[in-house]
């Protein structure tokens, strides 16, 4: 019998993408596996049932029922997870920091489980790398949310009024996120600027045609993360940065590692003494965010400066979100098949390092 490979309708709210797109779904079938999804599972994301000739459908719980492996975006619900076979397969970003009672639930129905956003940041695991894939939407949206919300032009204007100036742009933060936020300012015409205390981002900063801040901090840390500054360096940083942004008209704020609270680099003084017209966008606010006004899913004023912490962009533009996700999750799934069987290589470092359940056995101690 071949593999089923299976996804649901997501439904966290807000969630609009899907684990399995019709592309995806073409080549699972090639690879002779059965794709089974729950009626309207792509819907949301602008796949309709109609776009999956290849693949067969079911109510969700006769979806969990059959399911070999169980394709997410987000953790399986309670009753997904109760409703799935023992020895079955779950892999998507399954957010298994501070999740104990959820991975017991998973150890309980003895489930082999696997969190994507556990994956080392290697270049063997690039093409599986979800974190990668969805911050680079993060990271458009969010200066796009930026670019809207923000009471000035980006780009400078000259008309018969007058010329009006581009808005300077900050994003703080030049990792996958950060990156494709500055290439979008850099298209709407801002004058930009990037920074990160790890100084090996400058290149990748300044060709996207932007000005990389120098503010004399180095936090270069290991496995594509910043170390953790000193005291002293933190508050030269700060210092440095405080300054900066008294002329800065936007900030895009995302600064985030896995598994920890946000950092904070703007603090409540820095908006004080920012322009009345400003506008902060803190795309770590599910972490607590990187300003210290930040209050996630909310917009807070301070002083005539604007923050807002907006959750699940990535969700905001579901299809090309979808489409880079489903293809992480297919390749991770080629791993863990082998002559069309499940057969996970526990000695594979991919495999090792993303499994948190397997055996009846929690393997994640986040």
């Amino acid at each position: 019998m071949p593999i089923t490979v299976a996804a649901l309708r997501e439904t966290a709210a807000g969630e609009r993408r899907v684990a399995i797109t019709p592309e995806m779904a073409k080549k699972m079938h090639g690879r002779g596996w059965r794709v089974l999804l729950e009626h309207g599972a792509g819907a949301a994301a602008g796949f309709p049932d109609a776009a999956y000739p290849e693949a067969t459908f079911a109510p969700a719980t006769e979806v969990c029922a059959a399911a070999d492996v169980l394709a997410c975006v987000l953790p399986p619900t309670d009753t997904a997870v109760a409703a799935l076979r023992e020895q079955s397969v779950v892999v998507g970003q399954l957010r298994p920091y501070g999740a104990a009672a959820r991975l017991a639930a998973m150890g309980a129905r003895r489930l082999a489980a696997f969190a994507l956003e556990l994956l080392p940041r290697t270049t063997r695991a690039q093409s599986m790398d979800v974190l990668s894939s969805q911050a680079a939407v993060a990271g458009y949206r969010a200066m796009l949310i930026a670019a809207e919300a923000a009471p000035k032009f980006f780009p400078m204007l000259t008309t018969a009024a007058g010329t009006i100036r581009p808005s300077r742009v900050l994003v703080i933060g030049a990792g996958v996120a950060g990156l494709q936020a500055i290439a979008t300012a850099r298209r709407l015409g801002a004058q930009t600027e990037g920074y990160d205390v790890r100084p090996e981002t400058r290149e990748q900063v300044e060709s996207l045609g932007a000005r990389f801040l120098d503010l004399g901090v180095s936090a270069a840390g290991s496995g594509g993360y910043a170390r953790e500054l000193s005291a002293e360096e933190r508050a030269a940083q700060q210092q440095a940065l405080a300054d900066h942004l008294k002329n800065i008209d936007v900030v895009v704020t995302t600064a985030a590692v896995p598994g920890r609270p946000a950092p904070k680099i703007i603090s409540a003084a820095m908006v004080a003494g920012m322009k009345p017209s400003a506008l902060v966008v803190d795309l770590a606010a599910e972490g607590g965010g990187n300003c210290e006004l930040t209050r996630p899913g909310e917009r807070v004023e301070q002083g005539g400066v604007v923050i807002l912490g907006p959750l699940n962009l990535p969700a905001g533009a579901p299809l090309h979100a979808s489409e880079m996700y489903a293809r992480n999750v297919f390749n991770f799934l080629e791993l863990l098949v082998r002559d069309g069987e499940l057969a996970p290589d526990c000695d594979d470092e991919l495999v090792a390092k993303s499994c948190v359940t397997r055996d009846g056995q929690a393997h994640f101690g986040g």
